[in-house]
């Protein structure tokens, strides 16, 4: 039997209650603020969310969020086309983006190479970002993927396959604290990150 006298807020509170970081409790003021609201804030927020259902979609270039089949990034011809950031999630795009101190390309892999997980380069969006560099128009590609094991891991997988490519490979500095995600970086220590990366030197036997 519900806890509550309506089955309606029952399930709200369930829905809710499934986000991350939101408990029961927190759920429960959530859904009853809604309520309390249902005639201002609630109708935006659905318009809002039900645009994320039927509008919201991955560029066909970049892989990051967007409104059409090419992203606004991509789309922009004021962008540095000739760099691409790559990036593990287009969380991390939004991280970069919010610092201003970058101006190029992005390529969003979908995920890190991570065994343990079951996730390898056949399952990432690897094979979209070696036919961009083969279009010739790229000549530096700067590595922001955090630096654990995992993110080790995926950025020297990239460097050997990408090296035959006459395209600077280059990665951020290490401000970004180690094992941290981007997204919960500094911004102003990411920014700086960035303009402070250097290249990437792969041996003959790498």
């Amino acid at each position: 039997m519900s806890q509550y006298s309506s089955r309606h807020l029952e399930y709200a509170i369930r829905t809710i209650g499934q986000l991350p970081g939101i408990g029961r409790k927190s759920a429960l003021r959530i859904a009853l603020y809604l309520l309390k609201n249902k005639a201002t804030l609630l109708p935006e927020l659905m318009a809002g969310l039900n645009g994320i259902k039927d509008n919201i979609q991955n560029c066909k270039t970049c892989h990051n969020l967007a409104d059409t089949e090419i992203c606004g990034i991509c789309n922009d011809h004021t962008r540095h086309r000739h760099t691409i950031c790559i990036v593990e999630s287009e969380r991390d795009v939004m991280a970069i983006e919010d610092t201003g101190q970058y101006h190029g390309l992005y390529h969003v892999l979908g995920g890190i190479i991570s065994p343990i997980e079951g996730i390898g380069p056949q399952d990432l969006n690897i094979n979209s970002l070696v036919h961009r560099i083969q279009q010739g128009e790229i000549t530096e590609l700067i590595m922001a993927i955090s630096p654990t094991i995992e993110g080790e891991t995926t950025i020297f997988y990239l460097s050997k396959l990408l090296k035959p490519f006459p395209v600077r490979i280059s990665i951020i500095a290490r401000g970004v604290s180690f094992g941290g995600e981007l997204e919960y970086a500094d911004g102003l220590t990411l920014g700086r990150s960035i303009v402070a990366r250097t290249n990437i030197e792969l041996t003959e036997n790498a």
